[in-house]
């Protein structure tokens, strides 16, 4: 296990130490659940009762709040205790699982597949035809990419991941376990004699820019005709659907559960709740924020935020809730 004295952890942060400075911490851990030999984080004052009733003897606390170490505690005051807890999970992470380097011996690469330097293709993966990888590529075990797909530098891909033809992809992504990215979009249409349905053909392809992470589970359809599009910078929790022709643009989250429909647009720094799902042919402009479970079934102004089902302005959906519970108490 690895141990860090408290005065390197605070150094490491740039922050204030206050309190012992002789401490040995073994790794970080939530106040509720922390032992003397962990640090943990107090970025609200709600937390102060956690700490008051925690065993953990140090604690990183933005310098808002009022609050001293008792003997035998620290603290390192900082501006903010999120974005310094993500150096601090850094210094005690214990890194990935590690493959043997270069290629396994039961992965399959076809001949005109293009590998980069350094990459490593762990065992039972497939690397189909015309497939072009950039250095630094990781594929853990059992993933399948399939013809003419593009992916960038430094991009890992977690085991169970299929990766459907003609997908292009950034650098420096990241997608977990058993993603799924283009498939056929959900496409039918009634059959002229009313008895079943017809499938639309879905010939377009996905595209992702850089540095975007996608979840375990989460599904990214193919257009049906052009492409679907994940801009720069996304993050998507697990089990998220995004719909054929769906484009997002830089820098959207996209929280567990939620869906995009067929032909959504999102704008850049989009914020989607949990289980939030958005209507097809819909925008949610540049800094719109849909709160969880909400149904958006129209278009979301830049900036704004919407709640409920279906979703208007959180302001008045929150009246009206309130409006509800007071006509159940008459």
């Amino acid at each position: 296990m690895n141990t860090i004295n408290i005065k390197e952890l605070s150094e490491l942060v740039n922050g204030e130490l206050i309190g012992d400075t002789s401490l040995l911490i073994t790794g970080p851990e939530q106040l509720e659940r922390a032992q003397s030999s962990h640090i943990s984080f107090i970025g609200n004052r709600k937390y102060i009762k956690l700490w008051n009733s925690s065993k953990a003897m140090a604690a990183i606390i933005n310098d808002n709040i009022d609050l001293d170490p008792e003997e035998g505690q620290a603290l390192i005051r900082v501006k903010n205790a999120d974005l310094a807890m993500v150096k601090i999970l850094e210094a005690f992470d214990p890194g990935q699982p590690q493959l043997e380097s270069g290629i396994h011996a039961t992965a399959t690469i076809h001949e005109t597949a293009k590998i980069g330097s350094n990459c490593v293709i762990g065992a039972g993966c497939y690397v189909g035809k015309d497939v072009v990888l950039g250095d630094n590529v990781f594929l853990y075990p059992n993933v399948t990419i399939l013809d003419e797909t593009s992916i960038g530098n430094n991009t890992t891909i977690w085991s169970g991941t299929v990766i459907r033809e003609r997908t292009e992809i950034g650098s420096y992504c990241i997608f977990h376990s058993n993603v799924s990215i283009g498939s056929d979009g959900f496409g039918y249409r009634p059959s002229d004699d009313g008895r079943g349905l017809v499938k639309i053909p879905q010939i377009g392809n996905v595209v992702i820019g850089h540095q975007v992470e996608i979840g375990a589970n989460s599904c990214v359809d193919r257009g049906k005709f052009s492409s679907t599009v994940i801009g720069d910078g996304c993050k998507i929790d697990n089990l998220v659907q995004i719909g054929h022709n769906s484009v997002m643009g830089r820098s959207c989250i996209m929280a567990g559960g939620s869906g995009l429909a067929g032909s959504v647009t999102l704008g850049d720094g989009v914020i989607i709740g949990g289980s939030a799902s958005i209507k097809d042919h819909t925008t949610v402009h540049s800094g719109a924020t849909v709160g969880g479970g909400s149904g958006v079934m129209s278009d979301v102004a830049a900036g704004k935020t919407v709640l409920g089902y279906p979703a208007c302005d959180s302001k008045d959906m929150l009246k009206q809730w309130i409006a509800l519970r007071n006509l159940a108490k008459n």
